[in-house]
């Protein structure tokens, strides 16, 4: 356990033996120490959270509360196993490859694990909202749990999220964007919430890849498909979408860490709780 009084934040490391996963879960802790009593704490678990030290997580949550620029936040750091390519992605269909076969057991950690861990030891009166962020397939994993579990969540951050993800091989003859992308699908066939915001981070060195030949890298378009589909739903593109692309972003942690303080202001800015 640390806690640094100029912070005010006190990190713990946790272990949650899953039944859901069959494995040990890593957890870290951010708590904000100085909350008014009277005050209920948001939740936001974030993936991959064995990424959020060298993003500088507490570091950026502590500079924040210091100028008083966001609301008290309970962050979750969920650190990924060894089987992320399965643990993470859609829980409804898994891709092309197989790949997310485990995702309806690690959307099962979460509600009937990790979220009853949390009440349980640290808010029993429960929380002012939650949310949910990821980081490339975390990203996909964050966006499928909240979109089908809407009634849980008001909140997703999506920074350089994989949205190519697919039920064909983009090199299958019969492969078609708006058919075979699955989360594209999902939204499309799901309903609106509209008390659901989202947030999304793309860097213009994402990647190289742009299979349709249109001069954008496809996880700039595989995201703006995906906000289209948001916006047909009945999403405001002012209101509920917050889109920032950053002309010199990469897909790695120093980009997501950039992009962090945005994403927090947006989310919990003291603006949005007067």
């Amino acid at each position: 356990m640390e806690i640094d009084k100029r912070e005010e934040i006190l990190k713990k490391n946790i272990k949650i033996e899953s039944k859901s996963l069959g494995r040990t879960v890593t957890v870290d802790f951010y708590l904000p120490v100085h909350t008014n009593s009277h005050e209920l704490t948001s939740l936001l678990l974030i993936n991959d959270g064995q990424d959020m030290e060298n993003l500088g997580l507490k570091s950026i949550l502590s500079d924040m509360y210091d100028t008083k620029s966001i609301s008290p936040l309970f962050c979750v750091g969920i650190h990924a196993g060894t089987d992320r390519k399965m643990e993470y992605g859609t829980a409804t269909k898994p891709d092309y490859k197989g790949r997310g076969s485990k995702a309806k057991n690690y959307t099962a950690f979460i509600f009937d694990e990790l979220i009853p861990y949390i009440r349980s030891n640290y808010c029993k009166q429960g929380f002012r909202e939650k949310s949910f962020a990821g980081f490339s397939l975390g990203a996909l994993s964050a966006l499928d749990i909240v979109w089908n579990h809407p009634q849980e969540f008001s909140k997703v951050g999506v920074f350089s999220g994989s949205f190519w993800w697919r039920t064909k091989d983009k090199n299958d003859k019969t492969y078609n964007d708006d058919t075979d992308r699955i989360m594209h699908q999902q939204i499309r066939s799901g309903g609106y919430y509209p008390w659901l915001k989202f947030f999304f981070e793309c860097g213009a060195a994402d990647e190289e890849g742009d299979r349709n030949n249109n001069g954008i890298i496809d996880s700039i378009d595989d995201t703006i498909d995906l906000i289209k589909e948001l916006i047909a739903k009945g999403y405001n593109e002012k209101t509920d979408i917050h889109y920032m692309q950053l002309d010199d972003g990469k897909h790695d942690v120093a980009t997501w860490a950039r992009a962090m303080p945005e994403f927090l202001k947006w989310g919990w800015g003291m603006k949005n709780y007067k």
